[in-house]
């Protein structure tokens, strides 16, 4: 009663247990990048905060939009972004090597960052649109893997192997949880497991290189390798409980490329240690759980598809991520979110949390009129 009296009521059913666990993750990143940058805000934790800052509102605000609403945008948000992809390939502006942005002159946008929240939201509306004896028809199949195939593959010839394989992992984690039959992942795995030698003929030399290095670290250490190499450096110096805050020589001595953006989970881990690196990847799965609760709390077939698919989302970014910089998996250019300098992870993460928020918020609401 005395904290409904303090304060007001739209504040007061607001999620502050998730919202304060988010903004502590992003400030303990804005920790790690003043570190990154030998004890200093410029150029990166500044500009972080603003940006979390501005996404975190955005999020909230989001969390107001009604279920109805979110279900009757889908199929239009997707269009734009699909032609913005489009667009991306015929006007696109190139930068380090890839054709990703669209410069709009205020701002410039990657619509591939927007396609993430997207495939799920139109996955999970399609399959809610079809009824559930059809489920594991051909018609309702092809039509999902039309839905997104074609964004993965624009994607993919920008080229960003990171976001395609995001963009695939999401809208298939939807079509797996609507109830689509195993062969449809299975034949396609098969598939892929049996053409893997003429698709690596096919990426790009730099991809190739990645995954060659994945495979064989010691095979190039001061050239493709030396990412990697750095990296379990930086972590395995860290020890049980790091070198302590601003102490870390591979990022303040330039030993560790991309120290502030793909590999900040490695500059983390050399100051902070073990203890602080369980204490992120804990924090990320309290998130991605409150995600799965709202899913499995949810009262329409949307919602319960719609809140797996986001909270799967923010597990793939954080999984990938940490494979990559532990050499588990190639490098593909997948950011920590929230931790990573940039604002397009914070956007697409603080996206799928608002629109997250959303459903829960519906959730109460149906929960408090019944």
């Amino acid at each position: 009663m005395i904290t409904s009296a303090i304060i007001p009521r739209p504040l007061a059913r607001l999620p502050w247990r998730l919202i304060f666990l988010v903004a502590t993750i992003a400030g303990f990143g804005l920790l790690v990048l003043y570190s990154a940058a030998g004890g200093s805000a410029q150029p990166w934790a500044l500009k972080q905060a603003i940006i979390f800052s501005v996404f975190l509102g955005v999020a909230i605000a989001m969390s107001w939009v009604k279920e109805s609403t979110i279900k009757a945008v889908t199929f239009p948000i997707y269009a734009v972004t699909l032609i913005m992809l489009i667009g991306v390939e015929a006007l696109g502006f190139v930068g380090k090597g890839a054709q990703r942005w669209l410069d709009l002159g205020v701002i410039r946008l990657q619509p591939s960052e927007f396609m993430k929240p997207a495939i799920v939201l139109t996955l999970a509306r399609f399959y809610e649109l079809v009824p559930a004896g059809e489920i594991r028809k051909w018609r309702a199949i092809w039509p999902a893997l039309l839905l997104l195939g074609v964004p993965a593959v624009l994607i993919l010839v920008q080229p960003d192997l990171g976001t395609c394989i995001m963009v695939g992992l999401c809208g298939v984690t939807v079509m797996f949880l609507a109830g689509l039959p195993w062969w449809i992942f299975a034949g396609p795995a098969a598939a892929v497991a049996v053409a893997a030698p003429i698709a690596y003929n096919m990426l790009h030399g730099y991809q190739r290189k990645r995954i060659d290095v994945f495979l064989n670290p010691e095979s190039d250490p001061l050239g493709a390798g030396y990412h990697i190499s750095q990296s379990k450096i930086a972590i395995g110096s860290g020890g049980i409980w790091g070198k302590g805050f601003l102490q870390g020589s591979q990022s303040h001595l330039d030993y560790l490329p991309e120290g502030h953006t793909d590999f900040v989970f490695a500059t983390m881990a050399e100051e902070w240690g073990l203890v602080g690196g369980v204490l992120l990847i804990l924090a990320f799965g309290l998130v991605i759980r409150w995600g799965m609760r709202v899913s499995a709390n949810a009262r329409t077939r949307f919602s319960q598809l719609a809140a797996a698919g986001l909270s799967a989302t923010i597990f793939f970014y954080v999984s990938i991520n940490l494979m990559m910089v532990m050499g588990l998996a190639p490098v593909v250019g997948v950011p920590l979110p929230l931790v990573s300098f940039g604002g397009s992870a914070v956007m697409t993460v603080m996206l799928c949390l608002g629109l997250l928020m959303a459903l829960e918020r519906q959730q109460r609401t149906v929960s408090t009129l019944a």
